[in-house]
């Protein structure tokens, strides 16, 4: 793909004006991706490799041997030791070379560590500055802690910009258009959405009611014990946070009940989870999923939602990498920031001063 080819090569993002904050925990990976092995990650346009530490505990160094510039991913995991593939160089979650066979190491340079915190079912990396990389800096996520939740997801790798992915996130009116077999209506594009930020934190809602639900919600209805053929009241409720975490409340309640309020027994309900970790300047990787408070205790309802979810933002996918190639060819061109457009122009300033801040204190 023409993305591909106009990548920069690693090593040259520190020339490059900065597009992502490096003071904040993304996330790298699940638990069951370093079972047993190591995994080679570039998140920030950093190397990683990842792995579990003699402790079982997820540590993260840089995916360079000290030896000849090998990747430590391709290698093993032995007694909590990562194991260079090339040479059989022997490397600690510190970034200290153990030992090497018949080498004296004491004088080996040390490759950098970075923070991770294994939380919520995920493996985090903090890019940054170690000293600030603290639990509290990460947000608390309820879905992800309480039993009357069920979580099902999966990860997409797309070569677009992440800030595409956070302007579409933050704008759900496409849905008419991209998702018209599923989530997609019209009364989506037909209501107003209303921004506001609240914090640190950016929020577009959208409120349709008396309305049909569309396929994918009219199985929800279903799913929850209740009927698919009455008018429905419909919310979507998009919250963005630094860095790039997007939780988006979305559902249907039987019509006349209090919609978003509405109890649950009359509701099909959900939160859309979207961990958006940059690669590159043009890729990232996409955590998705959907957190639910109906029918919990039910696996098969968990993997249905999941396998159908998994189409719907497959095609987002697809837009997304169609709509890089495009910006790539033509990086002189203006586009349009309408109304709709303002929970992603919040999101993308939002940011910038996050990155303006850390330039700032770098060069103090």
């Amino acid at each position: 793909p023409a993305s591909r080819r106009r990548r920069a090569a690693p090593g040259t993002q520190a020339k490059r004006i900065r597009m992502f904050p490096l003071n904040a925990w993304y996330v790298a990976c699940t638990p069951d991706d370093i079972e047993g092995k190591p995994l080679g990650r570039r998140i920030c346009g950093l190397a990683m490799c990842f792995f579990r530490d003699e402790e079982g505990k997820a540590a993260a160094v840089e995916d360079f041997c000290p030896h000849r510039g090998a990747a430590l991913s391709l290698g093993t995991v032995c007694e909590g030791k990562l194991v260079c593939g090339y040479h059989g160089l022997v490397m600690g979650r510190d970034g200290c070379t153990v030992s090497m066979p018949q080498q004296r190491v004491g004088g080996f340079p040390r490759i950098r560590s970075y923070p991770v915190l294994e939380r919520y079912g995920f493996v985090w990396v903090w890019p940054g500055d170690p000293a600030l990389a603290t639990p509290d800096a990460l947000p608390h996520f309820e879905w992800a802690e309480s039993p009357d939740w069920a979580y099902g997801g999966g990860l997409y790798h797309v070569e677009a910009d992440y800030r595409l992915m956070v302007d579409n996130l933050m704008d759900l009116t496409h849905e008419t258009y991209v998702h018209a077999t599923s989530i997609g209506q019209k009364e989506i594009d037909e209501s107003p959405v209303t921004t506001r930020v609240v914090g640190q934190e950016v929020v577009t809602s959208r409120f349709m009611e008396n309305i049909m639900a569309p396929p994918f919600w009219r199985a929800a209805l279903r799913a929850n014990g209740l009927p698919d053929d009455q008018p429905v009241d419909r919310w979507q409720i998009c919250h963005f946070t630094l860095p790039s975490h997007i939780m988006i409340e979305v559902g249907v309640a039987l019509a006349g009940n209090g919609g978003h309020q509405a109890a649950d027994a009359v509701k099909a309900s959900s939160i859309v989870v979207d961990f958006i970790t940059p690669e590159t300047d043009t890729s990232h990787w996409y955590f998705w999923g959907m957190a639910r408070r109906f029918k919990v205790d039910d696996p098969e309802l968990t993997a249905s939602i999941r396998e159908g979810q998994g189409r719907i933002f497959a095609e987002d996918l697809a837009m997304l990498e169609s709509q890089q190639r495009n910006l790539l060819d033509h990086p002189g061109r203006d586009l349009l920031k309408l109304n709709i457009d303002a929970g992603g122009v919040q999101a993308r300033r939002m940011i910038e001063r996050a990155i303006a801040a850390e330039a700032a204190a770098a060069s103090a």
